[in-house]
């Protein structure tokens, strides 16, 4: 454990395991502790880092406004006073939008991406789109984050044998500072980098639950926008995949990861046609958590 103070701000940083180093970026509202069934997975064969984004966990809390290139600044300080790049970049859900954001910003700190569960433009295009962020908004301030988290978890995790996943997770939540939480609402607002994917040139893996908030047919797009980049889907899964399904996604993350270590050659540089690869499953606009 260790902290680096990026911007006025302290986060919390943790890492395990050595080689070539891997950063996991969690969702809004969550912290390190979402990959707690990826760090042992990986930390044999990869050096595991960790943080919490400012705002989240254990990492301080400023009372300013937070937007994703802030957060994306944040993991690319830490990334270079740890002389742990260029390095694998995983992201969930938001932590997918900083890790987007990272490779579009700062490419040279990106080995490889991978963006789970997330978007690449969540600016609001309907009366809905705005309603939903603002009601996400109201509903913590109206009814604070115990009661958003039990409404969220019943969402995520929706089998009966999946009780402990859910009380876990309302536990989590319930910690979040609300007035941060709000801040990191609005940082996600407006964010896009629908315009910048061809600048992502390195290998990338998008990954979608097939019951993801956001619809295969999105992230499709966006695989076809990158030069480098694939799509893989999991069945029967919902937002939370590496907390709910983590032997299939370990097992998604593990491939792609030899290959691009192995620099085998990707399908882009390959066929003739580039087009967007299903790796897993079958047949997955808010990316909010």
């Amino acid at each position: 454990m260790s902290s680096i103070t990026v911007d006025g701000a302290r986060l919390y940083v943790e890492e395990e395991g050595a080689g070539e180093p891997v950063i996991l970026l969690h969702g809004l509202g969550s912290s390190a502790r979402d990959w707690f069934k990826q760090v042992p997975h990986l930390a044999d064969r990869y050096r595991v880092i960790t943080l919490d984004l400012r705002g989240h966990g254990r990492s301080d809390k400023p009372e300013e406004p937070y937007s994703i290139a802030q957060f994306a600044r944040d993991v690319a300080v830490v990334l270079r006073q740890l002389d742990a790049w260029p390095a694998h970049v995983v992201g969930l859900s938001m932590g997918g939008m900083v890790a987007m954001q990272l490779a579009t910003d700062a490419p040279e700190l990106v080995r490889s991406l991978v963006v789970v569960n997330s978007a690449v433009d969540v600016r609001p295009q309907t009366l809905h789109d705005v309603w939903f962020y603002l009601s996400r908004r109201f509903a913590v301030k109206l009814l604070g984050m115990r009661r958003v988290g039990k409404i969220i978890a019943n969402k995520l995790f929706v089998r009966p044998d999946q009780e402990d996943l859910r009380s876990e997770f309302v536990e989590r939540w319930a910690k979040n500072d609300p007035e941060a939480y709000v801040r990191t609402v609005d940082a996600i607002m407006g964010w896009t980098v629908q315009d910048r994917l061809d600048r992502v040139t390195m290998p990338a893996l998008l990954v979608s639950s097939e019951h993801d908030y956001t619809p295969i047919s999105e992230k499709n797009l966006a695989v076809a926008q990158m030069p480098n980049a694939e799509l893989a889907v999991v069945d029967d899964a919902r937002h939370a995949l590496p907390v709910e399904k983590p032997d299939a996604f370990n097992a998604i993350l593990d491939d792609f990861l030899q290959r691009v270590e192995s620099d085998e050659p990707t399908r882009s540089e390959t066929d003739e046609d580039p087009g967007p690869r299903v790796t897993a499953g079958a047949s997955a606009r808010n990316s909010l958590r």
